[in-house]
């Protein structure tokens, strides 16, 4: 297998079926790809407001891709292995903006108040005794370093959409269990997939509350596999002690639904189990946590640990 490096040139800001691939690469290949943080470096001390360093910025969430794997076709499902996020500069950059966040009012959701406050929050990161953490000098509490890829796509079928959108596509999910040592199950709609990532994080809460969390640029090691004639309906995530599913509405109750659904069929599919069966287990044993509450629609995870899979 080879080993295949992306340092793009250009970034895209859609989950696109048309554009030309910026690299062509076999499953098994180990692929390298640099991604940019959610503003494009636009902001990078605590003095660059976003009402000013983003103004004449269009788009957010640069990604990098897309990446063509030889022998995707529609109905497949993509393996994307996470084998490492290597931060390639020493801080992280939080933000409050305008009309955007958990806690405030936006677009989607309206109210006559005025803005809050503008406010950017650089955060170092630093080498200690027990691993790298993230500290502000205003907050003065260490952050582990816990990197994961923000938004992990393959194109949709038909549409280009926005690279802040989350969907059955995978996209802008924000979840923190996309990160090394996991592997996300994507559904292939176009031939080669055609992958898309970045807006990676060095730490994010459940939620991702403000709509920022711990940008950063990076380097990327993946690696990619095709599972032939299998077609998933959502992502999915595989750990190395539970599974995972994520869902992407508005309201947040139905993306609940979706994740939750999609785990009792992915267990009834492979695990032995009546639907109802994984209905039961798991109202008793299932796990469930926001990715974010801020984008376009939002994403939560249904999870349940492996030892629970195995009867007894």
């Amino acid at each position: 297998m080879s080993t295949v490096e992306v340092k793009p040139k250009k970034y895209s800001y859609v989950f696109s079926p048309y554009l030309e691939p910026e690299v062509r690469v076999k499953p098994g290949d180990t692929v390298i790809l640099y991604t940019d943080d959610a503003f494009e470096s636009r902001i990078t001390k605590k003095e660059d407001l976003p009402s000013k360093a983003l103004a004449t910025a269009k788009f957010l969430n640069p990604q990098t891709g897309p990446i063509y794997i030889e022998g995707a076709e529609p109905g497949d499902t993509l393996a994307v292995k996470i084998v490492s996020i290597e931060p390639t500069r020493d801080f992280a950059v939080s933000c409050f903006i305008n009309y955007f966040g958990g806690l405030t009012s936006t677009p989607f959701t309206r109210f006559l108040q005025d803005p809050l406050k503008e406010k950017t929050w650089i955060w170092m990161l630093k080498d200690g005794p027990d691993g790298k953490y993230f500290i502000n000098d205003e907050i003065r509490v260490k952050v582990p370093w816990e990197p994961f890829v923000g938004t992990c796509a393959v194109a949709p079928d038909l549409e280009a959409i926005s690279s802040l959108s989350p969907g059955p596509f995978g996209g802008n999910q924000d979840v923190p269990d996309v990160r090394p040592g996991n592997t996300i199950h994507l559904p292939v709609f176009n031939p080669g997939a055609l992958f898309y990532t970045g807006d990676c994080h060095g730490h994010q809460g459940q939620g991702e509350v403000c709509g920022v969390a711990l940008e950063i640029t990076a380097k990327v090691t993946l690696v990619f596999n095709v599972i032939k004639k299998k077609s998933i309906a959502w992502p999915r995530i595989l750990a190395p002690n539970k599974i995972m599913t994520i869902g992407s509405a508005r309201p947040m109750e139905d993306a609940a639904r979706i994740a939750n659904v999609e785990l009792c069929l992915w267990m009834e599919e492979e695990f032995g189990f009546t639907r109802w069966e994984a209905y039961e287990l798991l109202t008793q044993v299932g796990g469930m946590y926001v990715g974010n509450m801020v984008d376009t629609t939002f994403s939560l995870v249904a999870s349940i640990e492996k030892k629970y899979l195995t009867r007894s």
